[in-house]
């Protein structure tokens, strides 16, 4: 070792009017930065200088004998396993998990592992909250790449497949092979954790970003934060609302932390669900969503099934009019512009009020569409909401 430092000290000094060109203030710095490439030998062509030892040797400014890393991170920076969350986004619940480019059910980009963007470039994403030390990250696609330790030409292959595939391929056919697993992996199982560790510190360290305050909060509300940065990247600025209220002034939140009431301390994360539980991405995906906004429950903790069913049951999923439910709703409005239908119900003379009633409800009944599918839910989940009263 002593020996390489040796060679390495002695490579670096610059010899006089030799080694690297003489630049001057005044010069140009574009013609400075030409005439310094120019001067550059590579290893694989290097020759020895006419005129000069056989221990000179020309080597480029820019030298460096290590990667310096994307993110500066330590387990104990934060109060979750790593590992854990990495186990959940692999859940298909979460993200998908699939060895091969396939295109993002949105927008059609190419993504690979667990959802890994495989095309994006870099972004400028400014720090608007002049409270937070932090800068945000968001580094290229080949970056994160390269962060994993992979090979462009690689990454480019890999993207050339992805065309090709599209261009034999639908959208259907692409989700038919993966649901049963027909693809031909590009990657191992390995080198896509590699990659999801790539993506959660950079989920990690804009997390901070996000939020100043992110070393005072629970485990659970670091992984609940992490996930939505990891699942919506900068696209987590349109929740403005939200980033309001999970970073209050700092000098109210000691004046909470020191209050004896227990529930004033908790409304600001009880906001920050309601945030969340009224936004069309957690109708779009609700299990998602769900197992998310409970972890910002402060008592995750102590009751995960409960707080989940809390949040369950405050989220109104999508919901999707199929076509013979619009039918059968245009022909009861059809039906309820013209004459009204006649009962064939006939009640003798001893029949009661009541009969008669009953009967004409039954008739009414009979033209009304069939109820949908949602509706029940709805209504299943308010029994069991007043079960559980109930019981309480």
């Amino acid at each position: 070792m002593q020996g390489l430092f040796a060679v390495m000290a002695f490579a670096l000094v610059v010899h006089e009017g030799q080694l690297w060109p003489q630049i001057t203030l005044s010069q140009d710095p574009g013609e400075a930065v030409q005439e310094r490439q120019s001067s550059f030998v590579s290893p694989i062509q290097m020759n020895v200088l006419p005129g000069n030892d056989s221990s000179y040797f020309r080597i480029p400014p820019e030298f460096s004998l290590a990667h310096k890393p994307l993110f500066d991170f330590k387990d104990t920076d934060v109060k979750f396993k790593v590992e854990t969350l990495m186990n959940i986004l692999r859940d298909r619940t979460h993200e998908s998990w699939v060895l091969r480019a396939y295109p993002d059910p949105i927008t059609g980009r190419p993504l690979i592992g667990a959802g890994f963007s495989l095309d994006v470039k870099a972004t400028q994403h400014i720090q608007r909250n002049p409270q937070n030390p932090y800068q945000f990250i968001e580094p290229s696609s080949a970056e994160l790449w390269q962060e994993a330790g992979f090979d462009l030409a690689r990454l480019q292959n890999i993207l050339d497949q992805f065309t090709r595939d599209l261009e034999m391929w639908t959208s259907k056919e692409f989700r038919k092979r993966i649901r049963y697993d027909e693809l031909v992996p590009q990657l191992t199982e390995e080198e896509a954790n590699r990659l999801l560790l790539v993506s959660v510190l950079q989920a990690i360290h804009n997390a901070r970003a996000y939020c100043h305050d992110f070393d005072q909060l629970t485990g659970s509300q670091q992984m609940a934060l992490t996930q939505l940065v990891f699942q919506m990247g900068i696209n987590l600025e349109q929740f403005v609302r939200f980033l309001s209220v999970i970073n209050e002034d700092q000098n109210r939140l000691r004046l909470k932390q020191t209050s004896t009431d227990i529930h004033e301390n908790s409304d600001r994360w009880r906001t920050a669900q309601r945030m969340l539980i009224e936004s069309d991405w957690a109708r779009r995906y609700t299990d998602r969503a769900v197992t998310v906004i409970a972890m910002l429950d402060p008592i995750y903790d102590m009751d995960v099934g409960g707080a989940q069913r809390r949040v369950r049951l405050q989220i109104r999923p999508l919901h999707h009019h199929h076509l013979r439910y619009l039918r059968a709703a245009m022909h009861h409005s059809a039906s309820s512009l013209g004459r009204p239908q006649q009962t064939h119900f006939r009640a003798d003379r001893h029949g009661s009020a009541n009969d008669r009633v009953l009967a004409e409800t039954r008739t009414m009944n009979a033209h009304r569409p069939k109820p949908r599918p949602h509706r029940l839910r709805t209504e299943a989940l308010r029994r069991r909401r007043i079960a559980h009263k109930t019981n309480t």
